[in-house]
């Protein structure tokens, strides 16, 4: 019988009454970490796409989110500060692009919390692979799932509300790729959360205190010199902030400035963080 070159070895080498040599006793040490990732991303994706009830919900959300307070905060647009964005929705939607991957990122965590409960994660610690695989392959297939409710978002923003940005579709990609990649470095973050407490309503109080404060003290639905001092020295302050600015600076066709290079830096810096937590607190736990 001849095996394929990167089939395990077999113990006796598969002929009856053939005993095994030491190097015929040899494990298999499991695929490539990059193998490992693939599989179990998709296994999410799978998972997080089989539902078509939970794949709508999903969409919708962050339609609603923004119909509604494109709609409560309407009166901000006729600021003094607002006329230049041509429209409350233009200054709005790319701040809703950022809420949502943290809300995404949110759901990362939540989404490891209940394959550790439904002894998922158990049954892969069982398996010859990296435990940094199931962590790696989590923040990805929630960062694809952002990707397709942010695609949904701005048709439905353009479609329904009239977005008209001035960066064209150039510059409302580049916004998408940021937030992809800030949503990335947030679900690190709460995944480093998730592995630390591993519980489910401690994962809510802590996920509700960083993230509607972060979403509330930003320029997500108003100009920084229209807020009280202390909010506009919070605001200032706030790393949500950077990349809100620099995603409205793409999408509406403008100069992000130091916003952008800024975004990026506290993104990487937050996945790093948040990898290296995640993955102590994950090994500590096995």
């Amino acid at each position: 019988m001849t095996l394929p070159p990167d089939h395990p070895p077999v113990a006796g080498g598969g002929v009856p009454g053939h005993r095994a040599s030491d190097g015929e006793r040899a494990r298999w040490s499991g695929s490539p970490l990059r193998t490992q990732v693939w599989v179990l991303t998709t296994r999410s994706l799978r998972a997080a796409f089989g539902d078509y009830r939970l794949v709508c919900l999903g969409l919708l959300q962050p339609v609603v989110l923004l119909v509604l307070f494109s709609q409560v905060f309407a009166g901000v647009g006729a600021l003094p500060g607002m006329v230049g964005y041509d429209g409350y929705v233009n200054y709005l939607m790319p701040a809703t692009l950022v809420n949502i991957a943290m809300i995404t990122a949110m759901g990362a965590g939540a989404g490891l919390l209940a394959e550790t409960y439904t002894g998922v994660v158990g049954r892969l610690r069982t398996l010859p692979i990296s435990p940094v695989s199931v962590l790696v392959a989590r923040t990805l297939a929630d960062t694809a799932r952002l990707a397709v409710q942010l695609v949904a978002i701005v048709v439905a923003a353009v479609l329904v509300l009239g977005f008209d940005p001035d960066g064209g579709v150039v510059g409302l990609t580049a916004a998408v790729a940021l937030t992809l990649v800030v949503g990335w470095g947030l679900s690190w973050v709460f995944v480093a959360i998730a592995t630390w407490g591993r519980d489910i309503e401690l994962m809510q109080a802590v996920s509700f205190i960083a993230v509607y404060p972060l979403m509330f003290t930003s320029s997500a639905y108003m100009p920084l010199e229209h807020m009280p001092l202390w909010v506009r020295a919070v605001a200032a302050a706030n790393p949500l902030t950077y990349a809100i600015d620099a995603t409205r600076a793409l999408a509406l066709g403008r100069s992000p400035g130091w916003a952008l290079p800024c975004a990026v830096l506290l993104a990487g810096v937050a996945a790093l963080a948040g990898s290296a937590v995640a993955a102590r607190n994950f090994r500590r736990s096995a």
